[in-house]
């Protein structure tokens, strides 16, 4: 399974997907509230083939002479299992849309310190006193606490 040094480092008790595979269980026809022993036995087995998928391609890359573990390296490792590279195609090809479609949507709204000119455009720094640039950062800080808080409870609906 996983080498010894990854597994002795993992912390006892520390569940990492915890929130997800009760979702999954459930999902899949289980309890709403399953065993907390079967969560942590199927977070334990996620981990360790994570943790050994890491490590298989951090090891194709070694002997590819390269020190950085790069997405060929995992599609390389996955390449055995036809269902799963698939999988992780697809995966990668969302990404890339969801990329493209915020990219068409990303505006300067709501950004701090930046000119709607565009990233290569220098902007000239206006003079001010110590006190109103505290008052900015602070009314900054809160636009950006209502914005989270509209993603978050639109999640939520």
């Amino acid at each position: 399974m996983t080498e010894p040094r990854a597994r002795a480092a993992r912390q006892k008790g520390q569940l990492n997907f915890e929130k997800e595979l009760r979702g999954l269980l459930y999902a899949h026809g289980d309890d709403p509230d399953p065993l907390p022993e079967t969560v942590r036995v199927l977070d334990e087995i996620v981990t360790d083939v994570i943790i050994e998928t890491c490590h298989a391609a951090s090891r194709h890359a070694t002997l590819n002479n390269r020190q950085k573990v790069k997405l060929e390296d995992f599609k390389f490792v996955v390449s055995k299992d036809e269902r799963l590279l698939g999988r992780m195609t697809e995966l990668i090809g969302m990404e890339k849309e969801l990329k493209k479609a915020r990219k068409v949507f990303d505006t300067d709204e709501g950004k701090v310190g930046l000119e709607r000119g565009g990233p290569g455009k220098k902007r000239k720094r206006a003079t001010k006193e110590k006190g109103e640039d505290a008052e900015d950062m602070e009314e900054a800080d809160d636009g950006m606490d209502e914005m989270m808080f509209g993603v978050l409870t639109s999640f939520a609906e």
